[in-house]
């Protein structure tokens, strides 16, 4: 009884305790019991709380890191930080290091550490690399954890999606614009001349694919496309550099209709480029200055060949890539009173759908000192199938720039060029026509420098206006060669 008292005085302080021993008694086995066995039962329990999370939080972290999406979080679990990731080495043999939400750190024994995130689709468990370490952050990850665990909320699945995202992005590299520009360039073959199609697959791999040809269709911005325009037209080539720019954009054209671009970075640049100042060739506007040059260029040193071609240039009026190629067996009734130069349109500058077309013949008649031309050349050269053959290999006509060098040597620069013929004749003749009350030429004069008017493809007659056609050729030819001397003397002359 007194032990109680004294423990009753001990949690109490109430040194009056005693007094009446039996209520006393009942009141300190209270006391017992509220400050000795309850407080230890409390205290029994919280150990026992915590050392269960403990075993929880080493199991979920050392055997399985996951479970169902559940975030461990809540029961303990430790996410990882980015110094754990920093110090994760490689070890005996490979390992994981758990975040949360099935996301985990995968470390190799070679050392290699990749992003990993464990799901279950469709009833299966399966896993999903998202991406290498340092490479790819901590944060990162968890983003790339967090899309993907929403597409498989929707239902897809993230292996199978980033699969196909891989296949995508491999397809897109081999896109490159190389690839797809020559792919267009063979469908577009078909409708070009070859000698055009040559050109435009030639400016390409000239300018336009040591620069960006390597690189994804897709890929190539504005900027890139400005750069390699600039260069054209830093040479200076302002005129290939707009026909280049033209090209280019061609070819996303058809990338988009075919599905491999979404849009075309060639035509924005189209407000950056240098302006084109377009001029017409250089040619000289009166007849006197025509007779000069040709006197200048009949006197001076230069091959027989190529001062005949250059005469009959002036006569014809023809374009010089027409007239250096032409074969003998164009030219019809030589021998008749009306003979008749008949070349093909498959030779003439006419889209692909007239080259083929027999009705875009081109008929020039042929002047008496045209027909001196033709004597002469035969002389020169009376076994060859060519007009104007090479001086070194006579079954290649003479080089197109045979007569432009002479042009250039003898007269100054900028004045006239070969195919400034062709304006001469039409200013001067025009220009009589006028004086004369002639309006009708005008449009005779345009057939005979082989010009069709656009809409007359079914009504087309090569042949219309013929007599005064002719009486036109042979008026141009008596003016320009007044007092200058027959062909035949055009071989005898120097030469260089």
């Amino acid at each position: 009884m007194v032990e109680c008292a004294a423990l009753e005085m001990r949690f109490t302080g109430n040194r009056n305790v005693g007094s009446n021993p039996t209520l006393s008694a009942r009141q300190s086995s209270h006391l017992i019991a509220n400050h000795l066995i309850r407080p230890g039962i409390a205290i029994f329990l919280a150990h026992l709380v915590f050392h269960c999370i403990a075993y929880v939080r080493i199991t979920a972290r050392v055997i399985w890191g996951h479970y169902g999406g559940i975030n461990l979080q809540d029961w303990g679990h430790w996410m990882l930080t980015d110094l754990q990731c920093k110090k994760a080495k490689a070890g005996e043999k490979d390992y994981k290091l758990a975040d949360a939400h099935g996301l985990y750190l995968f470390v190799t024994k070679a050392g290699f550490r990749s992003w990993r995130w464990k799901y279950r689709f469709a009833g299966k468990e399966k896993r999903l690399v998202l991406g290498s370490y340092p490479e790819m952050s901590l944060g990162a990850a968890r983003e790339a954890r967090g899309n993907a665990a929403r597409l498989l909320k929707s239902g897809v699945d993230p292996s199978l999606q980033a699969r196909q995202l891989a296949a995508m992005r491999l397809e897109e590299a081999e896109t490159t614009f190389e690839a797809v520009a020559r792919e267009w360039h063979g469908q577009q073959v078909s409708g070009w001349v070859p000698r055009h199609a040559a050109d435009v697959l030639k400016s390409l791999e000239q300018d336009v694919f040591p620069k960006i040809g390597a690189l994804p269709i897709k890929g190539i911005t504005s900027p890139m496309v400005l750069e390699v325009i600039r260069a054209i037209e830093n040479r200076p080539s302002i005129e290939t550099a707009r026909r280049v720019r033209q090209r280019i954009s061609a070819v996303y054209a058809y990338a988009i209709a075919s599905g491999l671009a979404d849009a075309d970075p060639a035509a924005p640049i189209r407000a950056a480029l240098k302006p084109l100042i377009k001029g017409r060739q250089p040619a000289l506007a009166t007849l006197e200055e025509a007779r000069a040059l040709l006197r200048t260029v009949e006197a001076a040193p230069a091959h027989p060949m190529t001062k005949l071609a250059s005469r009959l240039l002036a006569l014809t009026a023809l374009r010089q890539g027409v007239l250096r190629t032409t074969m003998w067996s164009e030219l019809e009734g030589l021998d008749a009173e009306a003979p008749v130069w008949r070349i093909p349109a498959a030779r003439m500058k006419l889209k692909l759908d007239r080259k083929i077309d027999a009705r875009f013949d081109f008929l020039l008649p042929l002047s008496r000192q045209a027909m001196d031309v033709l004597a002469a050349a035969r002389a020169f050269a009376p076994y060859s199938r060519l007009v104007f053959p090479s001086q070194r290999h006579a079954h290649k006509p003479i080089s197109e720039n045979a007569v432009g060098y002479l042009y250039n040597r003898l007269v100054s620069h900028g004045r006239h060029v070969p195919h400034g013929w062709r304006s001469t004749f039409s200013t001067v003749m025009n220009e009589r026509a006028q004086a004369q009350g002639l309006a009708g030429d005008r449009a005779i004069i345009d057939l005979m420098l082989a010009h069709i008017p656009d809409g007359v493809e079914a009504s087309y007659n090569r042949a219309a206006y013929m007599p005064r056609r002719r009486e036109l050729a042979q008026e141009w030819a008596d003016l320009l060669l007044k007092d200058m001397p027959p062909a035949m003397a055009l071989l005898e002359g120097p030469r260089r």
